[in-house]
This record gives structure tokens, C-alpha cells and sequence, in this order.
């Protein structure tokens, strides 16, 4: 009997990775803020579980980000090599610089690649940013001459895309960030879903419907388990004016939008559902009345989670 017994726990080993690589996402936040500290800006590393072949998920600090990582053990290699090896394509929601400047100053050290995001965000990496007049040119289009570092790939929305060196696909969705456009991106990998959401005002301030579409793809992602989280932004505290929130969400307005999306999936389909708070704005104490406001504002039962930089998300839905 007791070999038996061991042999189905070595069964039951085996068995488990490849459910869960299957099933969900490794996560690990290099920036989580918006504004002010360079040190601390938007990027997530997000990889299927089991494997170390990440997307980053904008890039407004990488290196510093990566070694908050190192520091937490959620690496075990130098911070070049995660950058080098472990990054394969960046997916850049917008072209503001606390979303791609880590992305730029790591450029001379980094590897070929590309670069995913809308053709308005291209052409503004590609006009401002990668010029021999502000930078160096090094990607494969643009001013002569071109390094060929990396490669503009330009995402049409609600298009499904494959991820090169990933085994994962995406789609990008247009968000109203006041006077831009901003990305969503749905990521996928073999029926298991991550929604990732760039800065975005409220449908109601921005007079647009751009998050209820979004809330209409998603929401039979959510009733099927198969969306395993919403990484989305709250950006200031209740008291910020309407007329201020430059397209940006507060804990009312954000809990608008989840309430949108309940009338699309039942209030019971999000109960518990894990819901990524991103791009918090400093000063601190701003950043702590936002996760009070949150905390009393979530009638709904959403699991809020507050990433920390450099500490791997653990998402309630994974198996």
C-alpha cells in the first residue's frame, strides 16, 4: 500500500505544474505608481506559470524594479540577464514618459525584441523618443541610422496578436485617457485570461463607451472563471474634481465601472474576484486614503490587491 501511495504522490507532482502553467499567471510588479517617483513607475512582468517567458506590461522602471525582485527572491540571476533573457516584448499602453521611460534608459543594455502597442503610441516612440535628436534611434524604423534593437509592432484593435517567444496571444482595446488614446490589453494563454489596463478616465467624465465595451468582452470571461484578474488604475483619492482627473479613475468612479460591469456578469460572478490596483498616484498619504476609500467603496466583494514593487502577485483565482 505504501507504494502505492507513492506513487501517486509522484503522480499528483507531475500532474500539478502543468495544470497550473495551463491555468495562471506569474505577475511581478518592477513599478506600481504614477507621477512623481522615477524609481517606482508602471511596469509588470507577467509570464505563464511555469515558464520565464515574460511580456512587460509597460515600462516607466525596469532596472530598479528588477532588482527589488533579486532582493525578494523572485529571480535567482543578475538584473541584466532578467532583462536580456527573461523579457521578450514590451506592451505599451501610452506614450507617457511614467509608463515608457525605464524602457528607454535600459535600452543600450537590452536585447532584440519588440515593442507592442496602437499606432498612435508608435508613432510617438518612434517621432519622440527613439531620435538621434532626444535618444538613439534603436529600432528598425525612423530616422537613419537604425540600430534594429527593436522592432515596432503595431496592434490593431481587437485583433488577437501571438506574443513571439511567449506561447501566449494578446488583444488591445482603446481606452479615453482625456486627451490620448490608451491600451488595454486582454492577455491569454491556453484559455486563461489577464486583463491589463492602462490609464483610463471614466466612461462618464471621458463621454466615451470605450470601458463598457470592454466590460462586454470580458464579462463572459468572468461568468466562465476563465478571466483570472483586472489590473486597473486608481489613480487619486475621492476628492480629486471631475475636471481634474485629467483621465484618470478614484475609488468612486472605480467602483462605478465594476458596478457597470456587474450588470454584464451578476454581482455574484465578481464576488471575490481579484482586481489589481495600479498606477496609485504619490504622496503617500494620498496612496493610503485611496486604499481606505477602496476598502469602504467595495460593495461587491472584489478581492482589491495592492501590488508591492518587486513581490510577486498571488492572484486568489489560481489553482
Amino acid at each position: 500500500m505504501s507504494r502505492i501511495n507513492a506513487l501517486l504522490f509522484i503522480v499528483c507532482s507531475l500532474l500539478i505544474p502543468v495544470y497550473s502553467s495551463a491555468q495562471s499567471f506569474k505577475i511581478v510588479p518592477l513599478g506600481i505608481k504614477g507621477g512623481i517617483d522615477e524609481s517606482n513607475l508602471s511596469a509588470y512582468m507577467v509570464a505563464a506559470k511555469g515558464t520565464n517567458n515574460y511580456i512587460c506590461l509597460d515600462a516607466g522602471t525596469l532596472h530598479y524594479g528588477i532588482e527589488k525582485a533579486i532582493s525578494n527572491k523572485v529571480f535567482s540571476i543578475p538584473t541584466e540577464q532578467v532583462l536580456r533573457q527573461y523579457i521578450k516584448g514590451y506592451f505599451i499602453s501610452h506614450a507617457h514618459l511614467d509608463h515608457i521611460s525605464g524602457l528607454i534608459i535600459n535600452s543600450p543594455d537590452d536585447t532584440a525584441k519588440s515593442i507592442y502597442a496602437l499606432a498612435g503610441t508608435i508613432e510617438t516612440i518612434k517621432t519622440h523618443y527613439f531620435t538621434w535628436e532626444s535618444w538613439a534611434n534603436f529600432s528598425d524604423d525612423g530616422g537613419a541610422p537604425q540600430l534594429k534593437k527593436y522592432h515596432y509592432q503595431v496592434l490593431t484593435p481587437d485583433s488577437t496578436l501571438a506574443i513571439k517567444n511567449t506561447g501566449m496571444t494578446v488583444t488591445a482595446f482603446p481606452l479615453a485617457h482625456s486627451n490620448l488614446t490608451s491600451t488595454a490589453f486582454l492577455v491569454n494563454s491556453k484559455d486563461a485570461y489577464l486583463l491589463y489596463l492602462g490609464d483610463t478616465g471614466p466612461d462618464e467624465v471621458e463621454k466615451s463607451q470605450n470601458l463598457h465595451n470592454l466590460w462586454q468582452v470580458v464579462a463572459p470571461l468572468i461568468k466562465s472563471k476563465k478571466l483570472k484578474a483586472i489590473m486597473i488604475e486608481t489613480s487619486f483619492p475621492d476628492e480629486q474634481p471631475d475636471k481634474t482627473l485629467f483621465g484618470h479613475l478614484t475609488p468612486r468612479w472605480l467602483m462605478k465601472e465594476m458596478d457597470d460591469l456587474a450588470t454584464l456578469t451578476g454581482a455574484e460572478a465578481l464576488r471575490g474576484f481579484d482586481v489589481v490596483v495600479t498606477h496609485v498616484k504619490p504622496p503617500q498619504a494620498s496612496i493610503n486614503k485611496i486604499k481606505v476609500q477602496l476598502k469602504a467603496e467595495n460593495k461587491l466583494g472584489l478581492n482589491l490587491i495592492f501590488p508591492e514593487q518587486g513581490k510577486a502577485i498571488e492572484l486568489k483565482s489560481e489553482p
